[in-house]
């Protein structure tokens, strides 16, 4: 926990390694059919093994019964209280693409739709449209005029985009236009605050304008916008902990949450397998390195059972590249649970698992939720997962006389 009370005094370097690698959307919920989640009924020999080597339990992202997104998810992960420090993910997109932010900036986390002609939404990610196709539709949007503000739209990957605003007396206080659900029509930006009333009126602008300019499209004929946000102020990550981290994720999401608590962004290529060649050139020079592996929760959102056991299995078959690595210290978790059955994210709790050389297993023969429940680490709060991955790294003193 970042915040724990003289973590700086307990904290110490060591030459351990440790690495987290957080497995996006990793717990699932049981199939009405079958009785068995997504883990229960994947093919895991490498990780059933790992876990009987290991320390297992289950955590919980926020609080029981809150689902969190997943910034919120990971940055509980890294030991910052996701109530406190709550971010919009617009400012995690943007500085995870590499667009620079100033003071006062404000940016939003959008996608590109589908809606009817009654201007409901049939499709909020416009069939996960490809970059190659998407790109040319973004650069329309970045011409849109808003009087007042000046107003910059990128492309991000597939149907997502950046919607930065720059401009006088700007506020991040706003409502996004996303329903996050399919059959709406998109909302109005409304103001949380007084002073967040100009910042309102210009997405709405925008937003009206881009519905004129994409008229006519079969797809991708609009945008929705959420996650306003700007640049917040944390405690440094290295720091507080005295580590020298660094961060290997495809996703822009996840390299602008991990730039943003103070990590080293380690460019890498685009799926897991490249984020694993840079972790094999990497990982004797950081004691912490976080890897990120984003297909299975992609599959979970899309409601598709099958296809996240396929992606569960996919990283099964990759543990002995991780495990190659050999870091002293190996956390196995997730940012939040993302049920096939919900298609989106839930307040389940998720597995996690500890590696190290104190470990010697607590009998779990299985990787799952349900496997976990009888692990050594119990329920706790994914907040004190990184306490437990320097402990485990022999990186805290004594607390106290």
């Amino acid at each position: 926990m970042i915040d724990l009370p003289f973590l700086d005094e307990i904290a110490r370097p060591t030459p351990t390694r440790i690495l987290m690698l957080v497995v996006d959307g990793l717990g699932g919920a049981p199939h009405p059919d079958t009785g068995k989640s997504e883990l229960e009924t994947a093919r895991l020999p490498n990780l059933d093994a790992l876990a009987a080597e290991s320390a297992c339990g289950l955590t919980t992202p926020v609080l029981p019964g809150i689902t969190p997104g997943s910034g919120p998810g990971h940055m509980a992960l890294f030991g910052y209280d996701p109530v406190k420090y709550l971010m919009g993910r617009g400012v995690l997109e943007a500085l995870g693409s590499g667009i620079e932010m100033a003071e006062g900036d404000v940016a939003a986390r959008g996608n590109l739709c589908t809606i009817d002609d009654s201007g409901l939404i049939t499709d909020r990610r416009a069939g996960r449209i490809p970059t190659v196709e998407s790109a040319p539709v973004v650069e329309l949007l970045d011409g849109i005029d808003v009087p007042g503000v000046e107003v910059s739209v990128y492309p991000v990957q597939d149907y997502r985009l950046v919607l930065l605003l720059r401009g006088e007396s700007l506020s991040d206080a706003i409502t996004g236009t996303d329903p996050q659900v399919e059959g709406a029509a998109p909302l109005e930006s409304q103001p949380l605050a007084e002073d967040a009333l100009k910042t309102a009126k210009a997405v709405n602008r925008f937003a009206a304008s881009a519905r004129a300019v994409l008229a006519g499209r079969e797809r991708a004929n609009m945008v929705v916008m959420r996650g306003f946000s700007g640049v917040p102020n944390l405690p440094d990550f290295g720091a507080s902990y005295r580590l020298d981290p660094a961060a290997i994720a495809a996703y822009p999401m996840y390299r602008g949450l991990a730039q943003l608590v103070g990590m080293k962004i380690i460019r890498t290529g685009g799926d897991f397998d490249a984020e694993l060649e840079t972790l094999e050139s990497v990982s004797a020079d950081h004691d912490f390195i976080f890897l990120h592996y984003k297909p299975a929760d992609a599959a979970g959102e899309d409601g598709d059972f099958d296809a996240k056991v396929h992606w569960l299995e996919e990283l099964d078959t990759r543990i002995p590249r991780v495990l190659a690595t050999e870091p002293d210290v190996l956390v196995v978790a997730g940012d939040h649970s993302t049920p096939a059955i919900m298609a989106g994210h839930s307040w389940h709790p998720v597995p996690l698992l500890i590696r190290s050389r104190y470990t010697r297993g607590d009998g779990v023969g299985q990787f799952s939720e349900r496997a976990f429940r009888g692990g050594s680490l119990g329920s706790l709060s994914a907040q004190n997962v990184m306490l437990l991955a320097m402990a485990h790294a022999g990186k805290l003193n004594k607390y106290g006389p």
